[in-house]
């Protein structure tokens, strides 16, 4: 059970961010076994906006890495594709891959792939290629990665090029490590996009509202926001004093390129459905496939992550497309707590043991990769609120 007087402590923490003027709003939800409870605080825009709702739209940003590894296992299931097979007959544009000797290396200066990238790679972040925590210029490689418009910041999609074209300009790079040899964020989830848009013939957004949104009553959640729900879509903003992330009609249109790891806007009902159906409560897909996804494949040599966040797989994992926590350290760490979060300020976990679902979005960009004070203090709140 939730208790009800400890979850009117966590409206009261949050309705202090907004009071602050840290967030203009936020939406909040705390489901365990059947009860939930819901937090609409708040506005969709400093100064104004509407009043925040369960069916306020998002930016998700990375929260789309999980749905993108949810759409793979059911292609899986389907013996469309395999988890150890290479990629190379669907993708020749990343057959044959080179490898840099050293992330400072010079972009001719590589060694071939020991192996071929196969599908269990790009679902972990191991494939060999990745957004680095380092300015654009560091290495030679992430120079030439943000100057080919291949998505090494915050989303942009519209940003980018087709998926042909942008399957080229990434398959121009060489690979940062060796297939399997380390984790590095983010770029598989939209190599997998790419994969499944060719093994079944469909666009990865029609692939996604066919098998996935509409089956699960996901009306909101797409790589654009219809022109009729604009006044829904919460107004985005980073930096300190808070600025305008972008224009509210650059995500009225489809964009050129739709970014499994990061195009995707939503909103917390929708996602709550997509937590249900992780925690068995409709069957997309079985049981033995929910289970792999939400287990830590890395090894401990691939948790060393130098260019990377220190210690950012101290107590958990990664999965498909998420997050796993591996002990407690805190109050939500639940062994087996999986998910991912937004970096323009969203969040979703899914915990089997609890029969758990946490989600809270607002709309301001993370200042850096650790998660911001609000939630931190959402997740505590969450798991407090437990009764039994």
């Amino acid at each position: 059970m939730l208790s009800t007087m400890r979850l009117r402590r966590l409206r009261d923490v949050l309705t202090g961010y907004i009071e602050r003027g840290e967030v203009p709003g936020v939406v909040a939800l705390v489901s365990r076994r059947g009860q939930t409870h819901v937090e609409a605080i708040g506005t969709t825009a400093y100064g104004g906006g509407r009043p925040m709702s369960a069916d306020t739209i998002f930016r998700v940003s990375s929260m789309s890495k999980p749905v993108t590894a949810a759409a793979t296992m059911m292609l899986v299931e389907e013996c469309r594709i395999r988890l150890d097979d290479p990629v190379d007959p669907l993708l020749p544009e990343l057959a044959d891959r080179q490898v840099l000797r050293s992330m400072g290396a010079a972009l001719h200066d590589t060694v071939p792939a020991f192996r071929p990238v196969t599908v269990r790679d790009l679902l972990t972040f191991t494939w060999g290629f990745g957004q680095l925590y380092a300015p654009p210029d560091a290495y030679p490689v992430l120079k030439a990665a943000w100057e080919l418009d291949i998505g090494m910041a915050e989303p942009r999609p519209r940003a980018m090029p087709d998926q042909d074209e942008w399957l080229k300009r990434l398959g121009s790079l060489p690979l940062m490590a060796q297939p399997g040899e380390q984790w590095l964020y983010n770029t598989g989830s939209d190599v997998l996009g790419a994969l499944l848009s060719r093994a079944t013939g469909l666009s990865f957004a029609d692939l996604l509202r066919e098998r996935v949104f509409a089956p699960l009553g996901m009306g909101d959640t797409g790589f654009s926001v219809p022109p009729e729900s604009l006044d829904r879509l919460a107004h985005g903003y980073w930096n300190e004093p808070a600025e305008p992330l972008d224009t509210q009609e650059e995500w009225t249109t489809v964009p050129p390129f739709f970014s499994g790891a990061g195009g995707l806007v939503s909103t917390v009902e929708d996602f709550f459905a997509f937590g249900r159906m992780l925690l068995r409560d409709q069957r997309l897909l079985s049981r033995p496939a929910l289970e792999l996804m939400m287990t830590d494949h890395l090894t401990p040599a691939q948790k060393v992550l130098p260019h990377w966040v220190p210690g950012e797989f101290a107590t958990s994992g990664w999965g498909f497309g998420g997050k796993v926590t591996t002990r407690r350290h805190d109050l939500a760490d639940t062994p087996g707590r999986y998910g991912w979060d937004g970096g323009l300020g969203t969040s979703w976990r899914v915990d089997p043991a609890e029969e758990m679902i946490t989600i809270l979005m607002t709309q301001r960009a993370w200042l850096s990769p650790e998660a911001p004070p609000i939630l931190r203090d959402f997740w505590t709140l969450a798991y407090q609120a437990i009764e039994d």
